[in-house]
């Protein structure tokens, strides 16, 4: 049932996908604008959009009429606009006072963390890898989320504010690219 080798696959496919360590500017801009970020309330839900997704992404997405790469490109276009907002400093996701819990769900569980990168990345492996081996890298996974979530104060006063900024905006333009190339990739096969 558990492969050590699979595992290992899933979880560094997974890692390369999710790619927590180049949200951290992302994740500082949210915690900023929010307040706070609450690692656990994140990554718990992050967790079970991906187990969702894993059991029963193909249906849901077909109990809408909506295939992988319709998906793909919503979740790029979400991609982009963050990316905008950290590339020319202005703000469409707000939070409200009353509201900023959220933004440890949107946009930070999703579509940073369990976006559709993520998801779409989970479909596949499902057809090379068994569900017990992919639940594992999962896991492995959120808990490297949950730990650089939680260490986002410290790696802000390390970056400091010049730091940060400059992060912000190289990130942002990869944000861009990644998004774009997602839309690219899924908007000629649909």
């Amino acid at each position: 049932m558990l492969n050590f080798k699979d595992i290992l696959s899933v979880t560094l496919i997974l890692f390369s996908v999710i790619d927590i360590l180049g949200s951290i500017p992302v994740v500082i801009d949210l915690k900023k604008r929010a307040g706070h970020i609450q690692s656990e309330k994140a990554t718990l839900v992050s967790g079970i959009i991906m187990i969702i997704f894993l059991f029963l992404g193909q249906s849901i997405l077909s109990l809408f009429g909506l295939d992988i790469e319709s998906f793909a490109v919503a979740g790029g276009l979400v991609m982009f606009i963050l990316g905008m907002e950290m590339i020319l400093g202005v703000r469409i996701f707000k939070v409200a006072p009353d509201e900023s819990d959220s933004a440890s769900v949107v946009p930070l569980a999703f579509p940073i963390i369990a976006g559709a990168g993520t998801m779409t990345t989970i479909l596949a492996l499902r057809a090379e890898f068994s569900v017990y081996n992919i639940l594992v890298g999962i896991a492995f996974n959120l808990l490297f989320v949950y730990l650089v979530l939680k260490s986002s104060g410290w790696l802000e006063k390390k970056l400091g504010t010049g730091g940060f900024n400059i992060l912000r905006k190289v990130f942002g333009i990869i944000l861009l690219a990644i998004a774009i190339k997602l839309i690219k990739n899924n908007l000629f096969v649909i």
